[in-house]
């Protein structure tokens, strides 16, 4: 898996598959793996919110979720082949759960979110193990919750809270949870739920979902999503336009001296295939005197 850097970011460069199967050979082996997606919305707060940097920057598998991000990685040259979904790898890891027999625990959203969510993943996933869900209002006691779910054995915990509640939660309590994955899922429970829609296909794929949750809620969200692209656009011009750091001398010095070496020990391997070809002819030619 490949990290690079976007705008003072890491990200992850890996496909659905990949991260799947990292995450399952992580839990499998009990190795912990702290998750997070990042999108534009995280990439302009995180400027101005050194708490939310550190708890993304903590995280063992950063995945880009927005298509902004992929589209604005591209244009500053990464290339990414695809973006991976927050909502779309829940889906993935909980059937990847259900086969392998790990348990999950489900925190946040409203109570009747969180328990609906829980009655249909157990219908699209026969065989999850569901240890246990809890609404996503205490924050009065966070220190009960955690071993809440340390209690309850899960070995994969979602947590559906917003931004940057749950990146700080689960940075915070990483090593008290007694999971073994853990990952923010922002608003997917109301999406499986059935509270919210998700976008079509299409809008997917032209990264407009924020354009679909506009017209859903204009009155919350228009304002969220003109201040926070207008100043991810203008992030985005001042990285493609800022100077790129100078090569240092000794790496100039020294590329040419791998250089020069490579093409000496390639003219000595040409000059002793030149000797052992002659050699051969000689050989031949004598041989051939001896027999007439």
């Amino acid at each position: 898996m490949e990290r690079i850097e976007v705008m003072g970011c890491p990200m992850d460069l890996a496909s659905m598959d990949q991260t799947v199967e990292t995450i399952r050979e992580a839990v499998v082996a009990g190795r912990f793996t702290q998750h997070v997606v990042v999108n534009v919305a995280k990439l302009v707060h995180m400027r101005d919110d050194a708490q939310l940097r550190e708890s993304v920057e903590s995280c063992d598998i950063i995945n880009i979720d927005g298509m902004g991000v992929v589209l604005g990685a591209r244009f500053l040259g990464h290339y990414v082949r695809e973006r991976v979904a927050g909502v779309d790898l829940f889906h993935e890891l909980l059937a990847m759960s259900a086969r392998e027999g790990l348990s999950v625990y489900l925190l946040g959203a409203q109570d009747e979110v969180v328990s609906a969510t829980a009655r249909k993943v157990e219908v699209l996933y026969p065989g999850l193990q569901i240890a246990g869900y809890h609404h996503g209002y205490f924050w009065d006691d966070e220190a009960a919750m955690v071993e809440k779910i340390r209690a309850s054995g899960a070995k994969l915990l979602f947590v559906a809270i917003t931004s940057p509640k749950k990146e700080n939660f689960i940075n915070r309590w990483r090593d008290e949870l007694g999971v073994t994955f853990v990952m923010g899922v922002g608003g997917t429970f109301d999406v499986v739920a059935g509270k919210v829609k998700r976008a079509p296909l299409w809008m997917q794929k032209y990264g407009l979902e924020w354009l679909y949750r506009v017209i859903q809620e204009p009155g919350r969200m228009w304002k969220r999503y003109l201040t926070t692209n207008s100043r991810f656009a203008w992030m985005l011009l001042l990285e493609k336009l800022r100077p790129q750091a100078p090569i240092h001398a000794t790496a100039i010095n020294e590329a040419q001296r791998s250089r020069r070496n490579i093409e000496q020990a390639a003219q000595r391997v040409a000059s002793d295939l030149d000797q052992a070809i002659e050699a051969s002819f000689d050989s031949g030619d004598a041989a051939d005197r001896k027999v007439s």
